[in-house]
């Protein structure tokens, strides 16, 4: 091995523990979902007391909060950064937006509801935002992109005025506003209303809105580009704030974003750009302010009908967990990670996306599948399940997503950064700048082949 590899190669063993990190997530929301058709006796024990798939979201976020910051200051160009997460993203989800259409279709799963208003629903899936544009999470687990967008949003327009290296206090200004106001939020305030406030009209508005914006921020033009990226920041995050589906909860939004942040704060303190001590006490105010929050807002708004004691108990624990595992994940960074879980990671989006699919059509088959059958049978079902999940998974990654990534980095190295632009002037500024684009250089192969943090 040259002198060249081995550094590659040791940057690369310091990032599997984010893969790893994601695979292991991956797989708690599929057991999430999957309790309910095998392993049910395993489920009802877990259940009154930890949630699987809420835990595995929380850690997808923090991975998140962690590695997309560090993506769009390497490429220093929010083109670059729009260009990539819509290689990186979109090619899947088409692919699972219209593998669920043909499945409803052919009578296996649903398409909640977007059949009776297929306007309102292709609106809101035109920029992933389902959940705070009231249109329907088809597959069911694609809310949790709505929140990564309104990061995005808000990424672009934060490095776009140089404002971006100030994550511990975004991280508590979030958490603040779970603990204090979370609990009175409005849900679907926006998308609930009528005439010029109706779902439909609401929906176009935000689309040409935030594209008007995102088109501007990748101009090159340095006000415009400041214009164009704060306008999208701020309506996705006046649909976070007063426009979120029924679910999960009022407060979710702002909770989501303090753990992203939080994320970005525990990258900069280990890139020497925030002090350690000042970023672990932050962490630890952040995590407090979000748990707390839910549990003060959550008696007043029980969870879908779930028991108060028991939502309690699994908000806490996995908002915890997810926290307890990035904390572990850090400290072993540095050492192996088994190839499984890195290579698991790797295909973690297609499994995220992908498995409510395949559970869908295994729920339509009732004789695959019944409750009261014992563990001898229920446990060789989940395997089969899950090695027809990840199967699936592995042919999507490596024939859509893998693909289409090679193909935004080609795009980006053509048209990522115009000639003579202004871009990306106040993004850099600030101390360590040069440093810091050295330092995250590393992560580019973690962010091109793994799900970028995305769930």
């Amino acid at each position: 091995m040259s002198a060249r590899e081995r550094p590659q190669r040791a940057s690369e063993n310091r990032l599997a523990w984010l893969d790893a990190l994601r695979g292991i997530a991956a797989l708690c929301v599929v057991y999430d979902h999957a309790g309910t058709l095998v392993l049910t006796s395993a489920q009802r024990f877990v259940t009154p007391w930890f949630d699987p798939g809420q835990y595995g979201v929380f850690v997808f976020f923090l991975v998140s909060g962690y590695i997309i910051p560090a993506s769009l200051e390497r490429k220093g160009s929010v083109r670059s950064f729009w260009i990539s997460r819509s290689f990186r993203l979109y090619p899947l989800y088409l692919v699972a937006l219209v593998a669920s259409v043909v499945a409803y279709k052919l009578g296996y799963g649903t398409i909640r509801g977007a059949e009776q208003s297929p306007v309102r629903a292709a609106s809101a899936w035109l920029l992933m935002m389902p959940n705070v544009m009231g249109g329907p999470n088809v597959p069911n687990v694609t809310w949790t992109l709505s929140y990564e967008m309104v990061f995005y949003l808000l990424l672009a327009a934060l490095f776009s005025v140089g404002a971006h290296r100030r994550s511990g206090s975004y991280a508590l200004a979030c958490g603040l506003v779970v603990l204090t106001v979370g609990g009175l939020l409005p849900m679907d305030a926006l998308g609930g209303g009528h005439g010029l406030l109706g779902p439909g009209h609401v929906n176009l508005a935000a689309d040409m809105l935030i594209l008007a914006g995102i088109a501007a921020a990748m101009s090159g033009r340095r006000v415009l580009a400041v214009g164009g990226a704060c306008l999208a920041a701020a309506i996705g995050m006046l649909l976070l704030t007063v426009n979120q589906d029924n679910y999960p909860n009022p407060w979710s939004g702002y909770a989501i974003l303090a753990f992203m942040f939080t994320g970005t704060l525990i990258y900069r303190a280990e890139q020497g750009q925030a002090r350690k001590p000042v970023a672990a006490v932050i962490a630890v105010a952040v995590l407090a302010m979000t748990i707390g929050g839910g549990l003060w807002h959550g008696a007043q708004h029980p969870s879908w009908g779930t028991d108060s004691s028991q939502w309690r108990w699994q908000w806490v624990s996995s908002l915890l967990g997810a926290a307890l595992s990035f904390g572990i994940g850090l400290l072993l960074r540095k050492r192996r990670v088994p190839r499984v879980l890195a290579w698991l990671g790797m295909i973690s989006f297609s499994v995220y996306l992908l498995h409510p699919l395949i559970l869908n059509a295994f729920r339509d088959v009732p004789a695959l599948h019944h409750a009261s059958r014992g563990l001898d049978v229920q446990v060789p079902l989940a395997a089969g399940l899950v090695a027809v999940i990840i199967g699936a998974s592995a042919a999507t990654y490596y024939l859509v997503e893998r693909p289409l990534q090679g193909l935004g980095r080609r795009a980006m190295r053509r048209w990522g950064h115009p000639a003579g632009s202004e871009e990306g002037s106040a993004g850099d500024a600030g101390a360590g700048t040069v440093v810091a684009a050295a330092r995250s250089a590393s992560m580019s192969k973690a962010v091109a082949g793994g799900s970028g943090g995305s769930p």
